[in-house]
């Protein structure tokens, strides 16, 4: 499933092309992705002004004109393109051909812009859903997300405390949608690497006998600040399903230090560990046992 740095790369994508432009006419392919679409769904968006297109965790907003806000999440296999005049634009290096089967073409907003944003999703188990902008603190999809790891009110102190009671391990924690949003499997065992912390470790070492972060939860932050920055700038990781608007592969996953790393040597400097795997709350976790600890 795509995690923060994909989804912030297809905001990316996307916002040139939706940002400030009206949504002349909506498609609803189908009744239903994930979930059943409301039944007003196409009437909702059609002639709505995108105001804004914005991020929380792995969910992407658009703010409309009328006061509504269009929840999108890409699921297991969910993405989108842009396409203009029946053509895809697909510019850089690192462009991957799509598919051409376009009978998962589920869902497609005509744009005053020029272009068609299309939403492909093979396996259905993307979303979407439109909530009242005044409402968005109650909706169930979002009440409960800890911060944004890149945000302001992220930093040593705050996960410190978040973590100072649970009883859980430190990798648990860390994809606990609760104590940070957006954090996945991926992007959790890379930080965990960097910062040589053990998966295995206990969440609540992170905080001192006087509740105060402790040093290893100020070099966890900065791992997970330095990992999804490289990672957004790299447009994310291609495995499996993920590609950029463009139709571009993301290329973090050649910057893995550990994920997908078994049997490899330890990349620490003057350690001789090998990297293991090994399946915890029902994830492939990898990890050096020698300098994580």
């Amino acid at each position: 499933m795509p995690e923060l740095p994909e989804v912030e790369t297809v905001r990316r994508g996307l916002q040139p092309v939706m940002e400030g432009f009206l949504i002349a006419k909506a498609e609803a392919r189908r009744k239903d992705l994930r979930f059943p679409f409301q039944k007003d769904f196409v009437a909702r968006l059609d002639g709505q002004t995108v105001t804004g297109l914005g991020r929380r965790a792995k969910y992407l907003m658009a703010d409309l004109g009328s006061g509504d806000v269009l929840l999108m999440h890409l699921g297991m296999s969910g993405s989108f393109r842009v396409v203009a005049n029946e053509a895809t634009h697909s510019p850089g290096q690192f462009h991957h051909p799509r598919g051409d089967d376009r009978a998962h073409d589920h869902v497609v907003f005509h744009m005053s812009s020029g272009v068609s944003v299309v939403f492909n999703d093979p396996r259905r188990f993307g979303y979407m859903k439109i909530i009242a902008r005044d409402a968005l603190e109650a909706e169930p999809l979002l009440r409960g997300l800890g911060p944004e790891p890149l945000g302001n009110e992220f930093d040593a102190t705050m996960l410190a405390r978040a973590c100072a009671d649970k009883k859980t391990s430190l990798k648990a924690a860390l994809l606990d949608q609760r104590v940070v949003a957006g954090l996945g499997n991926i992007y959790v065992c890379e930080a965990l690497y960097r910062s040589q912390l053990s998966p295995r470790r206990s969440a609540a070492t992170l905080a001192t006998r006087k509740n105060e972060p402790a040093d290893h939860a100020k070099r966890l932050v900065t791992a997970i600040h330095g990992v999804l920055n490289q990672a957004i700038k790299a447009g994310g990781s291609s495995l499996r399903d993920h590609r950029q608007t463009s139709g571009e592969l993301g290329y973090f996953q050649h910057s893995f230090q550990v994920y997908d790393r078994e049997g490899e040597k330890c990349q620490t400097a003057k350690c001789s560990g090998i990297v293991k795997r090994f399946t915890q709350n029902g994830r492939s976790t990898f990890w050096c046992p020698k300098c994580q600890k």
